[in-house]
């Protein structure tokens, strides 16, 4: 008896086992308070980071306005000036209050489904069941957020070296410069292809908004517009726009300005080569060319036209056009995007402008939401991906760094033909050199034109970019996604859709296709 009462003295009151589990218990609770707290704070910086660039571009407009109505508000009647500003504000709630639908969406669609995740963890750690506990769960969390806002933003910088044109090193020539523009030869990246000195050759226009290195996008992974030309052996050219910021000429160039350097260029271009060119414009730079053409000064030296993702008639756009036609008259205003330049010059906000392009779609573009994007995408079933991907990152250089201002004239064509229609006779609303340039001209001069667009463009949508089949009779191709497939996915020779290739329902042709198959006739 003595005995047993001496040995159930010995024993501790808790089972050492359970100890243990309390110990572990604590340890990962306390971890994972530690990696939540971290967590909140890369969170709360990246909020920060991503809201960066919408906010800085709203205090930009902000200053605009300003500036235009404290000078503008007494050339108005006090009611107008009222109900102007009433719709404005209402605008700005409707806005809002998109921003706010998509934002509370968009966090749910990411936390909802990862709710049994967090059950799962809990109770795994709490009963001590197999498997990842709640500690493993916030660290992963937390490192995810250290991926997505500060090794992210890393990578995006670092691809600059394998993004874009680089005319420093070799596989470009220089063929001419004016006040404006450089003209460059894009020589074959293949070792095995060489130029093919008798063929049709091109030059390239590139958007002026969307930058000039969108369309070599990734050439070392076999990505690049310009590439898919000069990898086939087609004498591949592309005009360069000099820096506005220190460019006096090029800050005050017209439209005239615009179409007499094409006029330079495509005589050392077909001098070259003994044949004429084919002009082929990306975006905006497909609208520059066509009123180029349209004006005449190109007859003789160009007699192709290919136009891709190109905004021919703005106010059939159901996104830009609707969004424009729903401001005050007052405030559909140039005046309200127009930069003055230290040395007096004005040019348009090239930033604003792609603000103008997020309020738009706000419901997909609004920082919130992109910031959610982006960790989904670098994520795989809540856990940081290893590697990030190159079209993404270059992708993602290109919306953060390629932004510039633009010549405030060629913003003007841009801006008519958002507002004004192609006439009935088919006239656009621009002139050149005193002239109108009417679409009819393409047929009367014989001009071939390919018009590319994509299928599910929101930037210029199909509606824009065909607007001239209603007027003559063109050539065109639809390309799976949006905007930028073009010059990037498809520009792949790989591709189901490659420029090269017959694609479609309707055997329709790619561009580099079309090039091949226009000389051989």
């Amino acid at each position: 008896m003595l005995s047993n009462e001496a040995q159930s003295l010995d024993e501790p009151v808790f089972p050492i086992d359970t100890l243990t589990h309390v110990d572990e218990l604590s340890e990962k609770v306390w971890t994972a308070s530690l990696a939540q707290a971290k967590d909140s704070q890369v969170y709360a910086n990246g909020l920060l980071r991503y809201s960066h660039d919408f906010i800085d571009a709203f205090v930009i407009s902000l200053s605009y306005f300003m500036n235009v109505e404290s000078r503008r508000i007494l050339e108005y009647p006090p009611a107008q000036t009222i109900m102007d500003y009433t719709t404005l504000l209402l605008l700005n709630q409707q806005l809002a209050l998109k921003a706010l639908k998509s934002s509370i969406s968009t966090i749910g669609q990411y936390y909802i489904p990862r709710y049994h995740e967090i059950t799962d963890s809990w109770l795994n750690t709490v009963l001590f069941r197999d498997g990842r506990d709640i500690a493993e769960l916030f660290m992963e969390r937390e490192r995810l957020m250290e991926k997505v806002v500060y090794e992210y933003p890393e990578a995006i910088r670092n691809i600059r070296s394998e993004y874009g044109f680089h005319f420093d090193q070799p596989g470009y020539r220089k063929a001419g410069e004016t006040d404006r523009f450089l003209l460059y030869q894009v020589l074959p990246s293949h070792g095995d292809v060489s130029v093919k000195q008798d063929a049709k050759p091109m030059i390239i226009v590139p958007p002026f908004v969307l930058g000039t290195n969108i369309l070599a996008f990734l050439p070392g992974e076999n990505k690049s517009f310009v590439h898919a030309f000069a990898n086939k052996g087609i004498p591949t050219y592309i005009r360069i726009a000099k820096n506005i910021w220190t460019t006096p000429a090029f800050q005050v160039m017209t439209g005239e300005d615009d179409v007499r350097d094409n006029v330079y260029f495509a005589e050392i271009v077909k001098n070259n080569h003994g044949k004429p060119i084919t002009l082929c414009g990306y975006c905006q730079g497909g609208f520059t060319s066509l009123c180029g053409l349209l004006s005449g000064e190109l007859d003789g030296l160009v007699d192709t036209l290919i136009t891709c993702v190109s905004p021919m008639d703005g106010t059939r756009s159901p996104g830009l056009a609707r969004f424009l036609n729903s401001l005050p008259p007052r405030f559909n205003d140039l005046a309200y995007g127009t930069k003055t330049l230290p040395n007096g010059n004005k040019v348009g906000d090239g930033k604003l402008m792609g603000w103008v392009y997020k309020l738009r779609a706000i419901e997909d573009e609004f920082p919130l939401i992109s910031f959610y994007r982006d960790m989904v995408m670098l994520s795989t079933n809540g856990r940081p991906r290893e590697k990030f991907n190159k079209t993404a990152l270059a992708i993602n250089y290109w919306l953060s760094y390629e932004r510039t201002d633009l010549p405030l004239e060629i913003t003007k064509m841009s801006f008519r033909s958002y507002n004004i229609p192609i006439t009935s006779d088919g006239t656009l609303p621009v002139r050149l050199f005193g002239r109108k340039l009417n679409l009819h001209r393409m047929q009367e001069k014989g001009y071939r034109w390919l018009i590319c667009y994509g299928e599910r463009d929101d930037l210029v949508e199909r509606e824009t970019a065909l607007a001239p089949m209603d007027f003559i009779d063109v050539e065109v191709t639809g390309f799976p996604k949006g905007h930028l497939a073009i010059a990037t996915s498809w520009s792949n020779p790989k591709s189901e859709f490659s420029l090269d290739k017959r694609f479609g329902e309707n055997n329709a042709r790619g561009p580099v296709l079309f090039q091949l198959e226009i000389d051989q006739t």
